[in-house]
């Protein structure tokens, strides 16, 4: 019987510059916040977004943002934990939100599939979505952008984001639906990012819809530590890995690397008021 190949070490993709991360965990990556953030900064990463997916891990992003000049944050209580959205933590997030650290709300949304994997362990979809429009209603008052995540809940979130209060922008985080949602969504504004999983080869339609997204509404991110792109899928995922992303999606819509880069730095400068 023959071995298994290893799969091969991470490498950052070389000579590439002005990188924007929209979207990563710092707080759930391995090593310590100022290494993974001098690693994202030798590949050519400029400025990155962390984000909390409950209270304690948006009080870490807040913090790094503070201490970190080329980090911003985003918090806000993920939709599996959306049962921990109580009085007392609408008034905390209340507060971070208007720190101007804080560059958007999220990341709020739906999840069905953890709902019917892990129903014990997940906030039902009713209380998913009071807390979605609560965080919504949030980025309105706030005037910042609402950052979602979506697991296969696309007839759900776009009903629900069609009714709701309505912030200044919607980034449709780490996107991974159907070519028809992602023109449903760039009709109504919507901001598109692309994580590792664009690069997965059965994710044509994925590239697709990075391809009809016009410039402006493009933002590229690695959701680390999830999400590793190719060739290093399996692997630990953080910043330092986003160019193979930028590649990828450059070559899908017909760009040189460059101006991907320069225009994901426009757009993240709207989007996120930095």
């Amino acid at each position: 019987m023959s071995k298994k190949k290893p799969r091969p070490t991470p490498v950052p993709a070389e000579g590439l510059s002005q990188l924007i991360d929209a979207h990563t965990h710092l707080a759930s990556c391995r090593d310590a916040d100022a290494d993974i953030i001098s690693r994202a900064h030798d590949a050519g990463v400029e400025r990155l977004v962390t984000v909390g997916d409950g209270l304690a891990e948006a009080e870490k992003a807040l913090a790094a943002a503070h201490e970190f000049d080329n980090v911003f944050a985003a918090c806000a209580i993920h939709p599996t934990k959306a049962g921990e959205l109580d009085a007392q933590t609408r008034a905390r997030l209340s507060e971070m939100a208007a720190d101007p650290h804080c560059v958007a709300i999220g990341e709020t949304g739906l999840d069905t599939y953890w709902i019917h994997h892990e129903p014990e362990t997940t906030a039902p979809l009713e209380v998913q979505e009071e807390a979605l429009r609560w965080h919504a209603e949030l980025a309105a008052k706030v005037g910042k952008t609402l950052m979602i995540h979506n697991r296969e809940a696309d007839e759900e979130l776009m009903r629900i984001l069609g009714d709701c209060a309505e912030p200044p922008t919607v980034m449709l985080h780490c996107f991974s639906s159907p070519l028809k949602v992602a023109k449903q969504a760039l009709e109504r504004g919507f901001v598109l990012s692309f994580a590792g999983n664009v690069t997965f080869k059965r994710n044509e339609e994925m590239r697709r819809a990075a391809a009809l997204a016009p410039a402006g509404q493009v933002l590229i991110e690695t959701d680390a530590p999830y999400m590793t792109p190719e060739p290093f899928r399996g692997a630990r995922n953080e910043p330092s890995l986003i160019g193979h992303t930028y590649r990828c999606v450059a070559e899908a819509r017909g760009q040189a690397v460059e101006d991907l880069a320069a225009e994901v730095q426009e757009t993240f400068g709207r989007v996120f008021g930095v």
